[in-house]
């Protein structure tokens, strides 16, 4: 069985970050270990969350397990809070990933703008982080902000993507996905980008209107799963792009706060092996 790590932190309410990656991966049959980065009692959509930074745990952490003899199939890294995490898992990145690969998942903005406590600096920093990466996902936000590019909303054409694809693999990655593109009304997906072989594609799947909180870490969660499992990147984006749409229909009925997050545990079976049928990405 393949082993993943995810580092990023633990948000105790809230579908996001850990309480999302674990049980997706482990559901695809992949072992999921974890580095937390920090303990919040909810994710900050919530008001005044309780927050425990665990970035000096996070050495203690990694000689311990370099002192057993772990090792990882794969090293997927998430929301990653301060510029000093962002060196220490650098530094873990270089230590641990022996002939596994390496997924970056560069959260630090959405809708055009940077989330709370994030800087110009941290984005610069962040740029330099992806080329650690063999594949990097960031969203057309993150995608915009790291290659000093313009912001505009939905109004991108395949041309634009393509040209901004290209722009992250030259950060170093080989290969980049752009999550939350939408070509056409109705649609909403995923378009990825292979820099050394030149393969570009479109990953898309019916929108369902309205915001829907911690997608982007069920997307990359599923990537990672599929790629662990020896699948072509992009059929781990295709499996994405559907698991993802299909979590946020379930959703969208529900008289619930979205704040909660999205209701991807009922379609979990879609991801075990007795659900390879997915029909959802038809």
């Amino acid at each position: 069985m393949k082993r993943i790590v995810t580092v990023q932190d633990i948000s105790c309410v809230g579908r996001c970050s850990l309480t999302v990656a674990l049980p997706i991966i482990s559901a695809m049959g992949v072992e999921a270990s974890v580095l937390p980065t920090a303990l919040l009692s909810s994710h900050t959509l919530f008001p005044d969350p309780a927050i425990c930074d665990l970035t000096q745990q996070i050495p203690a952490i990694t000689r311990h397990w370099k002192s057993i003899g772990v090792t990882f199939d794969g090293i997927y890294t998430g929301y990653l809070g301060s510029m000093e995490q962002l060196d220490i898992i650098s530094g873990f990145i270089d230590e641990f990933r022996g002939d596994g690969f390496v997924f970056i998942d560069p959260v630090m903005g959405d809708h055009g703008r940077l989330y709370a406590g994030f800087t110009p600096e941290y984005v610069r920093r962040m740029a330099c982080f992806c080329s650690k990466g063999d594949v990097i996902v960031p969203n057309i936000t993150e995608a915009c902000l790291m290659l000093e590019m313009e912001y505009i909303g939905d109004s991108y054409t395949e041309s634009d993507l393509r040209q901004i694809l290209a722009g992250l693999t030259r950060l170093g990655a080989d290969k980049a996905v752009l999550t939350g593109v939408s070509m056409e009304p109705g649609r909403l997906g995923a378009a990825g980008y292979d820099g050394k072989s030149g393969e570009y594609f479109l990953c898309m799947g019916d929108r369902v209107e309205g915001t829907f909180h911690g997608t982007g870490d069920i997307f990359a969660s599923v990537c990672v799963g599929a790629l662990a499992k020896g699948d072509c990147l992009r059929q781990a984006v295709e499996t994405a792009v559907g698991f993802t749409a299909e979590s946020i229909r379930r959703t969208a009925g529900e008289q619930r706060d979205r704040r909660f997050g999205v209701n991807f545990e009922q379609a979990l079976p879609l991801l075990t092996d007795g659900g390879n049928s997915l029909e959802f990405m038809k």
